[in-house]
């Protein structure tokens, strides 16, 4: 355990203004009343009652204190006090009666903040049994109910309040990591995003403006085609990166396949792109739409290929994309973060994503996702 963790656990939980060992303080004035018999000489022995309110004031203090550091409260030190605490009480009570009597309220609020649980009933209700019998040895029945009853309420009463406190505590803390579980998952959401759409928009710029650069000397209208194609590309990518941001992005898989088909081209690569099947959600298409990105942009990038396959299909219950190239420089080494990411964004929504080396040599990659998962 860190040195900051252990920290953690010896302190009080909870925020600001929550019960603590403070909170529980100013009930030691219901002992002013024995106090105040010492004083004025109606107690007997008056140096053993003396004695008697300091180690009970002391060992109050020392267990309501530990009562609220969890680290500290289930240990067997804590529960020695509290016996000893009882042990006080009692003696205190049977010798002296009258205002001692009112310590068991205070051996009440002491048990109900350490014991918790289906314990607490049976301890606090033998903890008043032996409080109401005290209280009648001393003052016959007329003091019986308010002993045993203080008693029983103030622990039970505490309890209560120290776990309805814990659980608002619990759940403040619970609502602040979901918040920053979210902030996480946007971060990891947009550099996702981002590692995509750059991917593969700058691929297509290299590659359109090499092949402007080759051809302009031939033929300087079909360079400025390829010129006016990459501004197209980088106005769409700007486009894309603002949708990336605000979280809207939702491609059209019919888009991303017609992008393929030309980026391929461009890059030399013969495309063929087949789709078959019915309809997907725009939840799955957008999914199947990154994967197209990524798979094109290697395969662009990293393959060598001189021909890239595209096929969807599947049935109304599951989609299948396959992509299969030719080349051989994708697979050679394990998958990059794109297709990596891109594996936890369909497992998410409960499909895979298995890439790797197609079985007649070049790459393959492979996603299938369950359409009917992925509307929510």
């Amino acid at each position: 355990m860190t040195k900051t963790a252990a920290l953690a656990t010896d302190r009080p939980r909870g925020p600001m203004g929550a019960p603590n060992g403070f909170t529980l303080l100013p009930w030691l004035l219901l002992g002013m009343g024995a106090a105040s018999n010492i004083f004025q000489g109606r107690t007997p022995q008056p140096w053993i009652g003396g004695l008697g309110l300091l180690v009970f004031n002391s060992l109050y203090i020392s267990v309501v204190f530990r009562a609220f550091v969890p680290a500290k409260r289930d240990a067997l030190s804590t529960r020695i006090s509290l016996a000893a605490l009882a042990a006080v009480t009692l003696a205190l009570a049977l010798a002296y009666g009258d205002s001692w009597l009112l310590f068991f309220p205070l051996l009440g609020l002491a048990t109900g903040a350490v014991i918790r649980g289906r314990r607490l009933g049976a301890v606090m209700l033998g903890l008043s049994l032996v409080a109401g019998a005290v209280a009648w040895r001393h003052e016959g029945w007329g003091g019986v109910s308010g002993i045993l009853y203080g008693t029983f309420l103030s622990g039970m009463v505490t309890a209560a309040i120290l776990a309805l406190s814990e659980t608002v505590a619990e759940l403040r803390e619970t609502r602040q990591e979901l918040a920053r579980s979210a902030v996480e998952q946007e971060r990891l959401r947009f550099s996702r995003d981002l590692h995509d759409l750059l991917g593969h928009t700058l691929s297509v710029i290299v590659v359109k403006s090499e092949a402007a650069r080759r051809i302009a000397p031939r033929d300087m209208d079909a360079a400025l085609g390829q010129i006016s194609d990459i501004e197209s590309i980088g106005r769409q990518a700007l486009v894309e990166i603002r949708e990336a941001v605000t979280g809207y992005r939702e491609s059209s898989l019919a888009d991303e396949l017609d992008r393929a088909r030309a980026a391929l081209t461009s890059a030399g690569i013969e495309p063929d792109v087949r789709r078959s099947g019915p309809p997907l959600t725009p939840q799955a298409e957008a999914l199947l739409g990154w994967v197209v990105r990524e798979s094109v942009t290697n395969a662009i990038r990293h393959s060598g290929a001189a021909h890239c396959a595209i096929e969807v299909g599947g049935t109304a219950e599951r989609a299948r994309l396959v992509i299969t190239d030719d080349g051989g420089g994708v697979g050679s080494t394990a998958p990059g973060s794109g297709l990596t990411g891109l594996a936890e964004r369909l497992e998410a929504a409960g499909g895979t994503l298995r890439s790797g080396p197609a079985p007649r040599g070049g790459f393959r990659v492979v996603a299938e996702l369950p359409v009917d998962e992925t509307t929510g």
